[in-house]
């Protein structure tokens, strides 16, 4: 009897070591998948040492935030931006295998990225892409809207092992947004003022289908091209019968006096926002202020203390701006380079 119970100890104790080796080797196999910009469940591979990113600066900003661009192997010039460029002037020589749909399959190659963050709107380069065998996750870029921001942030931060980082920029977000939204709920409808945003040229604005729409309605304005949906094109005629109180113009670089092409727009003299002198130009940090990144509360901030000065007395958006690339960019941002930001 002995001798049989201490064989089924045994065999017992054998079993329960192979159940072990078992699930720790499943739990060692099992990978990390995510769900990307068009519902598309991705597989991470177990190491992303290497990006490649075919999508335009956001992304980069995104993952300059998250700590994670020395993974970057290939990107579109960030010439555009040169704050970020100042405090991260490793990203100047980072090899450029193109953007969007226009891309260079052979370059790609020869970078051999672990994963490859693209936009959701090139399908065909996206598709170009995977074909040749690289892991592709989809960003939402300009058509992102706030929600889904903060979901992509966590899904690079996991992607990057960049969880913590992540969840302390969601934080960041949220209780700024949450402080705006506070103070805009006090501004009747009926009160609140129309805007019209222009980007690259006067009749080039975005409907209630872009990132313009969840701007406008956080810093508590009415965009009045809402109407157009998922165009982002209006028309002179329309842009009269709209009649906005207010204009704000995408600060371009090389493209100057935008707010000044606006009041001498002879087509556009008797709108409200060129008779009362309310057209402003978005400021640009480390990305535009007026785009979805991680800057991008910083622009909620702005906007609504533009808009409603006497809501927003209390903002000091120096200190704001400050603390943001402090906390974010650990850079000490100098007075200089804020005027920089906001007067261009």
């Amino acid at each position: 009897m002995l001798l049989f119970k201490n064989r089924f100890v045994k065999f017992i104790s054998l079993f329960s070591i192979l159940l072990c080796s078992f699930c720790g080797t499943f739990a060692f196999a099992a990978q990390t998948t995510v769900t990307d910009a068009v519902n598309r469940v991705v597989t991470v591979p177990e190491s992303v040492e290497k990006i490649l990113i075919t999508c335009y600066g956001g992304v980069t900003n995104q993952i300059v935030v998250l700590g994670a661009e020395d993974k970057i192997v290939g990107q579109p010039s960030m010439k555009l931006f040169p704050q970020l460029l100042k405090m991260r002037p490793k990203l100047r020589a980072i090899p450029d295998a193109g953007k969007f749909d226009n891309i260079n399959i052979e370059e790609i190659i020869s970078l051999n990225p672990d994963m490859v963050f693209a936009g959701i709107i090139s399908q065909k380069g996206n598709k170009k892409i995977e074909e040749v065998g690289f892991p592709l996750v989809t960003m939402f870029i300009g058509k992102a809207r706030v929600n889904v921001m903060k979901d992509e942030f966590i899904r690079t931060g996991l992607i990057l092992g960049k969880q913590e980082k992540a969840k302390a920029l969601v934080a960041y977000w949220n209780e700024k947004l949450e402080l705006v939204r506070k103070r805009v709920q006090t501004i009747p409808l009926n009160k609140r003022l129309r805007v019209y945003y222009t980007s690259s040229d006067i009749l080039h604005t975005e409907g209630r289908a872009w990132w313009t729409q969840d701007l406008l309605t956080m810093a508590g304005a009415v965009n009045v091209a809402e109407s157009i949906d998922q165009a982002r094109e209006a028309t002179m005629e329309k842009l009269i019968e709209w009649n906005p109180d207010v204009i704000v113009a995408c600060r371009l670089l090389g493209k100057k006096n935008r707010v000044e092409n606006v009041l001498n727009n002879p087509q556009l003299k008797d709108i409200k926002a060129v008779e009362n002198k309310r057209v402003y130009e978005f400021p640009i940090g480390a990305f535009w202020w007026n785009r979805p990144s991680p800057e991008a509360p910083l622009g909620v901030l702005w906007l609504t203390k533009t808009l409603y000065p006497e809501l927003m007395a209390d903002i000091d958006m120096k200190k704001e701006t400050k603390y943001f690339f402090k906390t974010f960019f650990d850079y000490e941002l100098s007075d200089v380079e804020y005027e920089s930001f906001i007067n261009g």
